[in-house]
């Protein structure tokens, strides 16, 4: 009888380029890793794999085999994702990966919200501001300020991230209020800098883009230190409107170069393609949206296809 988890384990060590990755992929000791590919490679009769001391490459053998089984695997995650699509009970473990200042300030109370209603469903919440490799690294929800071009993934832009320089009164008072682009290179910056920001600055005249890049006393990968160390008085800083939404309200900042806008970005929800979606994803995915709605209303840029119209409070 076929051992479908030496099947796996091998494809595994196949997409993982050694023992030690697909062991830490499956949850697995290195030692259990080398012994069932050992076992598979007895019982098949053919070496699989030629073992070096740096790396792992197949044989013409275990390349053949690896071809067959992908396909085989990749049609049993399908049923799997098509039987799981159709259950009453929704149960299940998400992984979910969001910017550490969206997921401070918007995600606590809606998983919350959302766990209270699904008790069978678990959830593994990372905050960072890393990339992630969303196939790789088995993530089911990825949430990102910043346009998603891998087309292994649906993704879909929730709404705008608004960004505009800003500067405490406090500062304004005691440096001025630069009138146009180049009045920046005289001031002081808090650059916001991170593997999904750049961090000089970039603003629109109305005919071409001029690049600010004042002295930085301050370079921080976080979108919520930047915008305190702004309030504190140290200088000027470019974040989304949606993080400084209420220190702008409060007038704790104050927006600069109104005419000049800077490059925008977008909210960005994505998750692997799949010929079926389970039922996980798309009650999560409803639930986000529905607080999207709440918030944003019509500003809610982009909505997949299973979510109807009433959702959208329409």
């Amino acid at each position: 009888m076929m051992d479908l988890n030496r099947v796996q384990i091998f494809a595994q060590v196949v997409e993982q380029g050694s023992f030690t990755g697909a062991a830490k992929a499956l949850g697995l000791t290195k030692a259990t890793v080398s012994r069932k590919i050992a076992e598979l490679e007895a019982d098949t009769g053919a070496q699989l794999l030629f073992r070096t001391t740096r790396a792992l490459k197949l044989t013409e053998a275990g390349s053949s085999y690896y071809n067959r089984i992908n396909k085989i695997l990749s049609d049993l995650q399908s049923a799997e994702n098509q039987l799981s699509a159709h259950q009453q009970l929704i149960k299940g473990n998400l992984k979910i990966v969001c910017p550490i200042e969206l997921g401070q300030l918007f995600l606590g109370p809606i998983l919350a919200e959302f766990l209270t209603r699904y008790p069978e469903i678990t959830l593994d919440a990372e905050l960072t501001n890393r990339k992630v490799d969303v196939i790789e690294e088995g993530v089911d929800i990825l949430f990102q300020i910043a346009d998603s071009g891998d087309t292994r993934l649906q993704s879909y832009a929730l709404v705008n991230a608004h960004k505009s320089l800003m500067a405490s009164p406090a500062y304004l008072a005691e440096y001025g209020t630069p009138k146009v682009p180049q009045d920046l290179a005289k001031h002081k910056a808090i650059r916001l800098q991170s593997a999904h920001i750049e961090g000089a600055w970039r603003l629109f005249d109305g005919k071409t883009w001029i690049v600010a890049e004042p002295v930085a006393q301050l370079t921080v990968n976080n979108v919520t230190l930047a915008r305190e160390a702004a309030i504190a008085g140290l200088g000027i800083t470019a974040v989304p409107s949606i993080i400084a939404q209420k220190a702008l309200e409060k007038g704790y900042l104050i927006p600069l170069l109104d005419d000049y806008p800077m490059i925008q970005t977008k909210v960005v929800l994505s998750y692997p393609q799949r010929a079926y979606l389970p039922r996980k994803y798309r009650v999560f995915i409803e639930f986000i949206y529905a607080a999207l709605f709440k918030r944003w209303g019509a500003q809610v840029l982009e909505v997949p296809e299973f979510i109807g119209k009433g959702s959208q409070g329409e």
